[in-house]
């Protein structure tokens, strides 16, 4: 049975490690699109995302010219440079705070929840 809080918490650290080493969110990231338009490779920017990547974009790879005519190592260098605390933090503190949400809303919300969850016949946990 799945665990929605468990989801979100792993959704919360998968896009802080997109942001932190690729500058761009997780969404961005796998599409490739920024503010609602396709992008991926056109900025010459610190940003990467999936596309770019693969080479699906038209420019950039793994080898490309990134921000500065840097190369993919460094610019993932220098974003982890940039957003190390913010990542460690994340990763740290995220799974923490979803236990104490988790053990503090328990009785006056989580539990009723799960009950009409599971009497709506939908085989999903809150936690």
């Amino acid at each position: 049975m799945p665990n929605l809080l468990n989801l979100g918490v792993s959704a919360v650290v998968a896009n802080s490690i997109t942001t932190g080493a690729f500058n761009s969110n997780i969404v961005e990231f796998f599409t490739g699109r920024q503010d609602g338009v396709y992008k991926a490779g056109a900025d010459g920017s610190y940003r990467l995302t999936l596309p770019e990547l693969l080479g699906i974009a038209g420019r950039g790879g793994v080898g490309g010219t990134y921000a500065s005519g840097y190369g993919f190592q460094r610019v993932v260098t220098e974003n982890l440079k940039r957003n190390a605390p913010m990542i460690i933090g994340t990763v740290l503190f995220a799974p923490m705070v979803a236990n104490l949400l988790k053990k503090s809303l328990a009785k006056p919300v989580i539990r009723p929840m799960n009950r009409l969850l599971k009497d709506s016949g939908l085989n999903v946990k809150v936690a």
